[in-house]
């Protein structure tokens, strides 16, 4: 299947500074593809390159098998910076202007405004809304003329935990649509949890690329991250560091985190635990996260 979006060797330098550094990737129909990286790392910038909005230094890009045009484009829906809409005026009034500039979607005003679910708040000046409500009327203006493609800059960047699952359940609900969706951000949790894909970038270059459990599975080390607890933590942690195969053994959190061989399951600590007198309480094979695999790529969260 032809993808989406293919970036080929995309280089940008901002005079000596290098931007993106031959950046290339694919993003299959159908995905929620995540651009994750520090800030810093070039993520705006590529998204930028794609929508015309920037030129690249070198390098090439297709979007549904051909190079873009203005018609194109109009198959792709955006979400680059922060809303900019007209205070004073309603939401509805500002999706009528959105419209009226895209020279489409007029009829859609109604059905955009139930999908981001602002249709009882749509009479309401902009100025009234909260960040989550202003960042759902920017995707909701993205919507206007059913586009085939949605790409959002740091979709959840500055709002509360409340405002986060809104466009969270959002892009998932547009996902299930059939949307392909390419979302840049740094904000880890997120992409790993709405993710299909992830591309990670830092200081324009490209670490690693994939599906989100391709990425995990390819950056894996060889240990299991096992928790642990009991009644009395002292002498849990000194039973489990006797376990042969594990390689640390500390107490965090009010749990033990045992580091041991991908070999030794939590069955293993359990029955060792029982053998030698303590009878545990909790007992958590946890799960390599997206976080842990982009620190471990790029030694830091953020680069400012």
């Amino acid at each position: 299947m032809t993808p989406v979006l293919s970036v080929n060797q995309l280089t940008k330098f901002y005079g000596p500074i290098r931007a993106l550094n031959g950046v290339s990737f694919d993003v299959p129909k159908g995905s929620v593809f995540g651009i994750l990286g520090p800030n810093g790392s070039g993520k705006t910038t590529l998204l930028g390159i794609v929508m015309d909005v920037l030129k690249q230094t070198s390098g090439s890009f297709q979007m549904f098998g051909k190079t873009p045009d203005a018609d194109t484009r109009k198959h792709i829906g955006t979400l680059l910076e922060t809303p900019n809409f007209y205070h004073y005026l309603s939401g509805e009034r500002n999706l009528r202007i959105a419209a009226e500039i895209k020279e489409k979607g007029h009829e859609q005003i109604d059905d955009v405004l139930k999908k981001v679910n602002l249709y009882e708040r749509k009479g309401s000046k902009f100025s009234t809304y909260s960040l989550g409500m202003k960042q759902r009327l920017a995707i909701a203006a993205a919507l206007l003329g059913d586009p085939d493609v949605l790409m959002f800059d740091e979709p959840t960047n500055g709002l509360d935990p409340v405002g986060i699952a809104e466009i969270r359940n959002l892009i998932l609900q547009l996902a299930a649509e059939g949307k392909t969706i390419i979302m840049a951000s740094h904000i880890l949790d997120e992409v790993e949890k709405v993710c299909t894909h992830v591309a990670i970038i830092q200081k324009g270059d490209l670490k690693t690329v994939g599906t989100v459990a391709e990425v995990l599975s390819k950056n894996a080390d060889s240990t299991n991250l096992i928790e642990v607890s009991a009644d009395n933590l002292e002498q849990l942690l000194i039973v489990v560091k006797g376990f042969a195969g594990v390689t640390e053994a500390y107490v965090q959190e009010g749990f033990v985190k045992v580091i041991c061989g991908q070999d030794i399951s939590a069955r293993d600590i359990n029955r060792y635990c029982f053998d030698n007198g303590i009878v545990l309480d909790r007992l958590n094979l946890k799960r390599k996260s997206l976080e842990t695999t982009f620190l471990e790529i790029t030694g830091k969260v953020s680069e400012r």
